[in-house]
């Protein structure tokens, strides 16, 4: 009994031990691996002395002061390889690096509706914080493909040119193409207001400040912005902070499709996005390839894509229009286009050429194509658009003969019916940009030309 006793009192004296260590460790900080800077070249900032993993976030402290968040964005040679998130001016050598988060999340909540709001998910309004206590993860995997369910339903855009003749479905990714100044901004304002959705997000990646106030103020207006988020990161931000722009915009999207909404998403640009790519590679080090792009850009555009779409239970979707800026108007010989019409499940072109004749919107019905149309409209509604797209390409052939008077009437059926309707067709292809057209009306005007005699 005394060995027992003498047992008993040691294991409580252990246990009594224990028990004020850890009452005096309560509210001690972690200790925290912290390492120095060592070198920066362009935009890369190189440090040695702590281990983060890719997509780590790190705060750089100089001695004077200056604190600034930084991105892993690769490592070689046991030093970690960051981007800035923000303004390099004042940074010092050997400045404290210090990891303060693993990965990278951002608030979201109905109190996002309404709001515009930065990479870092901080508010650029002027309408006090966000009132948003969920939080999710900035990269996801996308859905199973097995399990996403299909797109059957279309989906009410407004417009009536992409109602009749490039009817978009629900849950699916479309690239819009356009040079600079042919009504792309005008078209995804139209697009904001009028599609039925029951929120939309818009990501203003890579434009100038006075187009996102422009864009916000009075492209998406009161009405359109009660139901909308916009993420905005300008051509002036570093391109780690519109790399994030665009994949918060897509989180953001992603967070109101697993709550059930129908989701428009309005990614402006995809180009910009592949660009910012395009630096960060560059300047870590990954070799040039097709056009200057690195292979990492290539990689990385399908990735974000794919995450929008349907969900797998059938509730939700991202129904997401991309914007793909094209060099010279020339969008067949780009390979961020090209890459795009290979990934996204149709594109609608714009034309510079109708936008100069005062033809808006300027969509080039020949050069654009949805390829979801057959699986969610009728047959008669089907017939009716290739019968339209056929009397419409027939005139477009043959344009310049008939404006310079080389064509003789009677020479060729088909010609002369195209000429005698080519006035109604390009009118149903025209819109003002205050009025929409549903998928019904459309339908019905669309019908009624594609029968005209």
């Amino acid at each position: 009994m005394n060995a027992e006793s003498h047992t008993a009192g040691r294991v409580a004296h252990w246990r009594q031990s224990l028990a004020a260590q850890r009452a005096s460790a309560e509210g001690v900080s972690p200790m925290q691996a912290e390492g120095k800077l060592r070198r920066v070249v362009g935009l890369t900032l190189e440090a040695v002395g702590c281990e983060a993993p890719v997509g780590a976030r790190c705060m750089v402290t100089s001695a004077n002061g200056k604190q600034l968040e930084t991105e892993v964005v690769g490592f070689s040679d046991g030093r970690l390889l960051l981007m800035p998130t923000g303004e390099m001016h004042g940074v010092l050598p050997n400045a404290r690096v210090t990891p303060v988060a693993a990965v990278s999340g951002i608030p979201v909540g109905d109190s996002l509706l309404g709001r515009v709001i930065g990479p870092d998910g901080v508010p650029l309004d002027g309408q006090g914080p966000l009132l948003a206590r969920d939080r999710v993860p900035l990269r996801r995997d996308p859905i199973n493909p097995m399990l996403r369910q299909p797109i059957d339903t279309p989906l009410d855009v407004g417009v009536r040119a992409i109602n009749a003749l490039l009817t978009v479905g629900r849950g699916q990714r479309i690239g819009l193409f356009a040079g600079s100044g042919v009504g792309k901004s005008t078209l995804m304002g139209m697009m904001t207001r009028f599609t039925d959705a029951d929120v939309v997000v818009v990501g203003l990646i890579g434009e100038r400040g006075r187009e996102v106030k422009e864009f916000v103020d009075h492209t998406l207006g009161e009405e359109g912005r009660r139901r909308a988020v916009v993420v905005a990161a300008p051509a002036d931000a570093p391109p780690l902070s519109r790399l994030r722009g665009a994949q918060v915009a897509t989180a953001v999207a992603e967070h109101f499709r697993d709550q059930g909404k129908r989701v428009l998403l309005l990614m402006d640009s995809l180009t910009r996005y592949a660009q910012a790519q395009r630096e960060i590679a560059l300047a870590i080090g990954e070799p040039p390839a097709t056009k200057g792009y690195p292979p990492s850009v290539f990689a990385m555009l399908p990735a974000l894509v794919e995450r929008a779409g349907n969900d797998a239970e059938g509730r939700g979707s991202i129904t997401a229009f991309y914007t793909v800026l094209t060099e010279g108007d020339d969008y067949r010989h780009d390979p961020i286009a090209d890459s795009a019409r290979a990934i996204l499940d149709g594109h609608i072109v714009l034309s510079r050429d109708m936008a100069e004749a005062g033809h808006y919107p300027a969509i080039d019905i020949e050069a654009s194509i949805s390829r979801v149309m057959p699986a969610v409209v009728s047959k008669d509604h089907m017939r009716s658009a290739q019968r339209f797209r056929q009397v419409y390409s027939a005139y477009r052939q043959q344009r310049d003969l008939i404006a310079v008077g080389a064509y003789q009437k009677g020479s060729d059926p088909r010609t002369d019916e195209a000429i005698a309707l080519y006035p109604r067709l390009s009118a149903f292809l025209q819109q003002e940009t205050d009025v929409p057209v549903d998928l019904a009306d459309a339908e019905a005007g669309l019908v009624d030309v594609a029968r005209t005699n």
